[in-house]
C-alpha cells in the first residue's frame, strides 16, 4: 500500500534497498492519478495524452506528489513516480485492493531485475511469503521514466518506449 509508510518500509528491508532510492507507485486505474499526483493544469493535457497512449504499459511519469504519499516512497522528494502496469495479474491485485501500490522490481537491490517468477524466488526466497506468477515480463526492461515536473519533459530512464514515440505524443 503506497499510502502506508510501514508497509513501504518492508519493501526497503526485504530488497535491502537504500531509502534514498524512490519507488514507483502503480495505480489501480488510470483515473486514480489525481489521488497520488498533483498534476499542474499547465501539463494536464500532456499527462492525459501520455496516459491514454501508453497506460497500461511500461511508462512511468514523474509528477509533483500529493501530501498523502509518505516521504519514504519518494525518498523525501517533492515528486512521485507513477505508472499503470499492463501485467494482468498485478493489475488485478491493484484493482481488487483499490489502492495505489508501491512496487519496485521483485529482487534484491544489487541484482538484475527479474523477468520470471523463478528469478524472484531465487533472489527473495525466505524473505517474502508469496509470489504471484503473472508470467514473464513483457519487455524484460524497466519502464521508461519521463520527468514532467519541470518546464521541459526529460527522459530519466530509457526503457521499452522509444524517445521517438514519446516525441510523437509530446509534440
Amino acid at each position: 500500500d503506497a499510502l502506508n509508510a510501514s508497509a513501504v518500509a518492508k519493501i526497503f528491508e526485504v530488497k535491502e534497498r537504500p531509502t534514498f532510492d524512490p519507488l514507483i507507485v502503480h495505480l489501480p486505474h488510470k483515473k486514480d492519478l489525481d489521488t497520488v499526483a498533483d498534476v499542474p493544469e499547465s501539463i494536464a493535457a500532456v499527462v492525459r495524452r501520455l496516459a491514454e497512449r501508453f497506460w497500461p504499459g511500461p511508462l512511468t511519469l514523474l509528477l509533483p506528489k500529493k501530501a498523502c504519499i509518505p516521504d519514504i516512497v519518494t525518498a523525501g522528494l517533492p515528486t512521485v513516480a507513477v505508472r499503470a502496469s499492463a501485467n494482468y495479474v498485478f493489475n488485478r491485485v491493484a484493482r481488487n485492493l483499490e489502492r495505489p501500490l508501491a512496487a519496485p522490481s521483485a529482487n534484491r537491490s544489487s541484482e538484475l531485475s527479474p523477468t520470471l517468477a523463478k528469478h524472484v524466488m531465487r533472489s527473495l526466497d525466505g524473505h517474502i511469503d508469496i509470489v504471484l506468477d503473472g508470467g514473464p515480463t513483457a519487455a524484460g526492461l524497466e519502464s521508461t521514466v519521463i520527468d514532467l515536473s519541470g518546464p521541459v519533459p526529460r527522459v530519466l530512464r530509457p526503457g521499452p518506449i522509444p524517445v521517438g514515440r514519446l516525441r510523437e505524443v509530446l509534440g
